[in-house]
This record gives structure tokens, C-alpha cells and sequence, in this order.
């Protein structure tokens, strides 16, 4: 456990929870760097089941209230996330939706585009690295000897944080740049960020990436669009302007540009920016006013270049689209 510096007023606790995500986000809090050295001495860590050896069991002792600040990474993918995500809602004074993951879905959310029975044939039955003759899967409840085990059930669709429960804040990021972070912990510890103030967006811009983008715009329409692994770019010059799809005109700021400034494309990490609404819906838009198509044949075949066209436009958004997923057909 973090301790803070004796004769010091009674420290903020903070706590950090790791649900369906790929464990960056953990890792971009530790890339504030010496400032680490600062936070021990404000704040106690009280959960963070990936640095420390907490039970849950620990969490649900705590009085309702006792958790200064709760940073929860990843999307609801099970029942255990949901379940954890309502205990430390409760125990909470803030909780932070902490990454893209948490805010709007991200990479996991993806999984919504398919059916969850195919999910897991391709994992546990197509899967050209696995040899699974009789088609296993795993299994919610199973009777040993021991007892009875219960499994995690998986959720038809992966959620964001907030249709779970109240978010106060909104982290975005794949992960959060290590200056907005700390950015964000400062006013925690001096008071300058409430509790339960309706997922206000923080660490970030509020316009998009374009505005901080130091590529130039030339206004030229797009001719065709490139494949990333098969081209390479015009240094200076707008990217979407060449044709490589890029998220920066409906991606909310914040980052800084790090992709585009070397040298990719913007993927929307940072979600949609404030007026955008459904960030693939405004990328669609940006994407098509600017084609140099003069008919609805040619524009055709242009789109037709753009591979995998979900992934592409809602990569860290589904869960929080028009979309939001698969749409079973009416019958």
C-alpha cells in the first residue's frame, strides 16, 4: 500500500480497476513518471488488484463513500465487471471512466459487430492455433468434487462504464497521455475536481484533432484512399487529403496529434468531440464531402477502398454509437 508522508492531512484514496481492456491503461499511470513519487505522497492506494494483492472482499469492507477516487479501465464484457463496477460505484466518492475502453467501448466493443455465438467458434473452434476436436467452451457453472465452480457469464454486447452506473468523469484515451493524467490527479488532490459532476470530459481538448494537427491542409479532394502498410505519406501535408483514412476531424483533442505527428493516421482514440455526437456518423460525413468523385458510381468504388468500414470509423466507439452493435434482423 502507497503511504503518505507522516504529519501529513489525512490521505486521498485512490483505487484503479482493470475490466475488459488490454492493461495500458494500467501501465499509462505509471507513466507519469518521478512524479509517482509525488502521488506516494498524497494518496494511499486502496485497490488496485493489478499492483496490489486486494480481494474484493476488501472493497465490499469499506464504507459506501470511503474510495476518494476510483480510475476504472475497460469495457463491461461480463457479469463480474458489472458487479464490480456497481460495488465500487458505491464505495466511490468519484469514479473515473478511466480510457477509451471505459468511456466508449473501445477495441473490445468491436466484439458487438458479431454475434456472441460466433465469438466463440472463432475463438474455441476455428481457431487455427487451437486443436479442440469436440468444440469446448468454457462453462458458467461446473461440479467438481470440490464443489460447485461458477465462471463469469459473458454479456451479449460489451458496455461502457456509464450504462452501468453514474460516471462523474471521462478520461479518454488509447491509453491517456501520461501529462493529462497528471493534469487530472492535481486537481483531485486540491479539490478542484467534485464528485458527481454527470461525466464531464477531462485530460482533454475540446476541439478536435484537426485543430491541433501541424499538418497542412491544402483542400484538395480525395482521389483514392491507400492502405497504410502500402503507401507512405507526403510529409506535412493532411493525411485524409492523401487518402489515408484518418479520425482527426471527428476526434476530440487532447493527445497532442502523436500519431499523425509521426507519421499515421489519427484512429480516435480520444472519442467523439463534443459536438460530433456519434463519432463514426461525423467521420462518415467529413470523409464524404471532401471525395473527388463527380458521380454516385465513382463515389461508390472509392468507399469500396476503404477496408473494413465498422472497425474502421467506430474502432474505439461502438458501445457508445447509434450502432452500438449488431442488429439481429426482423423476422
Amino acid at each position: 500500500m502507497v503511504r503518505s508522508t507522516p504529519g501529513r492531512a489525512s490521505p486521498l484514496k485512490v483505487a484503479m480497476y482493470w475490466a475488459s481492456s488490454c492493461g495500458g491503461c494500467d501501465i499509462s499511470l505509471l507513466e507519469i513518471g518521478p512524479r509517482l513519487l509525488q502521488l506516494m505522497d498524497m494518496a494511499d492506494v486502496v485497490f488496485w488488484p493489478c499492483a496490489t494483492d486486494f480481494k474484493y472482499a476488501d472493497v465490499a469492507g469499506y464504507a459506501d463513500g470511503y474510495i476518494d477516487v476510483c480510475l476504472f479501465n475497460g469495457g463491461i464484457r461480463s457479469t463480474e465487471h458489472e458487479e464490480v463496477a456497481r460495488l465500487l460505484r458505491a464505495k466511490s466518492r468519484t469514479l473515473v471512466a478511466y480510457g477509451a475502453c471505459a468511456s466508449e467501448g473501445g477495441i473490445p466493443a468491436l466484439a458487438n459487430l458479431s454475434p456472441p455465438n460466433g465469438l466463440f467458434e472463432t475463438v474455441y473452434g476455428s481457431n487455427p492455433s487451437l486443436h479442440n476436436p469436440s468444440h469446448i467452451v468454457p462453462q458458467t457453472r461446473v461440479a467438481t468434487e470440490f464443489g460447485e465452480l461458477e465462471l463469469p457469464r459473458q454479456l451479449d454486447h460489451v458496455l461502457r462504464l456509464r450504462d452501468v452506473v453514474e460516471v462523474d468523469y471521462v478520461i479518454p484515451g488509447c491509453p491517456p497521455q501520461a501529462d493529462q493524467v497528471w493534469s487530472v490527479i492535481e486537481l483531485v488532490a486540491s479539490g478542484g475536481v467534485p464528485a458527481r459532476n454527470r461525466a464531464l470530459k477531462v485530460g482533454c481538448g475540446h476541439k478536435s484533432v484537426c485543430d491541433e494537427c501541424p499538418r497542412e491542409k491544402r483542400r484538395m479532394k480525395i482521389d483514392s484512399f491507400k492502405r497504410p502498410h502500402l503507401a507512405i505519406p507526403e510529409a506535412g501535408w493532411c493525411l485524409l487529403e492523401q487518402g489515408f483514412v484518418c479520425s482527426g476531424p471527428a476526434t476530440r483533442s487532447g493527445c497532442g496529434a502523436l500519431c499523425i505527428t509521426a507519421g499515421q493516421a489519427c484512429r480516435g482514440c480520444y472519442g467523439p468531440t463534443a459536438g460530433a455526437g456519434d463519432q463514426g456518423l461525423a467521420l462518415v460525413t467529413a470523409i464524404g464531402s471532401n471525395l473527388a468523385a463527380r458521380d454516385e458510381a465513382r463515389a461508390r468504388e472509392q468507399v469500396a477502398e476503404i477496408a473494413d468500414p465498422a472497425g474502421t470509423f467506430y474502432r474505439f466507439s461502438v458501445a457508445g454509437s447509434l450502432l452500438h452493435g449488431r442488429r439481429e434482423p426482423l423476422q
